[in-house]
């Protein structure tokens, strides 16, 4: 065996050991690995190898490593289905997840101009602003701000957004949701959701856009979610006839 194979060898079998240690839940999703020093010293390989070995179960998605707080075992993937109009708490309910919903801010506000067009209000009109953090696994994962026409808005603002969904708590007020359509795209952490999913400024998201319309066309709710692309994948089932995805460069 030449030196190059053998150095392979050795960086393989340590991560195929750790990968065997994580899958089998003696390192719990979430919890922090032994520092790189003890890991090199328990394997009696150097620094270099060592972090050849975290390299490959980084890109196995089995570990998340984050600089000056160490090398952590990664949660388990949600999967953001797009074959299901559903709200997004509960489409990860439905897959067995534990997900828990704290509400960061909820008030009547004049709709910026974005929203305003996005829900085709007049200017200087107002709608219902609601500001919330989903966490999964122990750890935030998503930030969303959903904004609610109104009159709409005026029936709902009062729930319990911590228990219910807003897509029930439209059908509990006798609207009936027809449609969405929703754009999601790379993107990076900004200083707001920063601040509420604990992440450096920066770090790698997907940012959903979302407007859901009512059976008569009228644009009811509009969407923005930051999701931590550590944290989930995008899935959908394709077929000859069925749910339709459009691909398109990002501007």
């Amino acid at each position: 065996m030449t030196p190059d194979a053998g150095h392979e060898a050795r960086y393989r079998a340590i991560a195929a050991d750790l990968a065997a240690k994580i899958r089998s839940g003696h390192y719990a999703p979430g919890q922090a690995l032994p520092s790189q020093r003890e890991l090199s010293a328990t394997y009696g390989v150097t620094l270099m190898t060592l972090r050849q070995a975290l390299r490959e179960l980084s890109d196995e998605r089995l570990i998340v490593q984050r600089p000056g707080r160490g090398t952590f075992v990664a949660p388990p993937h949600l999967a953001y289905q797009l074959d299901s109009l559903r709200s997004l708490v509960d489409d990860l309910r439905k897959q067995g997840h534990d997900v828990r919903t704290s509400v960061a801010g909820r008030a009547v506000r004049r709709a910026p101009a974005r929203i305003a067009a996005e829900l085709r209000l007049r200017p200087g009109d107002t709608a219902l602003r609601l500001e919330r953090v989903r966490e999964f696994a122990g750890r935030p994962a998503v930030h969303q701000v959903s904004w609610v026409r109104r009159p709409v808005a005026d029936q709902i603002r009062d729930r319990d957004f911590t228990a219910v969904s807003l897509y029930t708590a439209l059908a509990d007020a006798g609207v009936t949701v027809a449609r969405a359509s929703e754009v999601v795209r790379p993107g990076l952490l900004g200083p707001a959701a920063a601040r509420h999913l604990h992440e450096p400024q920066g770090s790698p998201v997907l940012v959903s856009t979302r407007i859901t319309y009512t059976l008569d066309a009228t644009p009811v709710v509009s969407d923005h979610a930051t999701i931590l692309g550590s944290m989930m994948e995008i899935r959908t089932e394709r077929a000859a006839n069925g749910l339709s995805l459009t691909w398109g460069a990002t501007r």
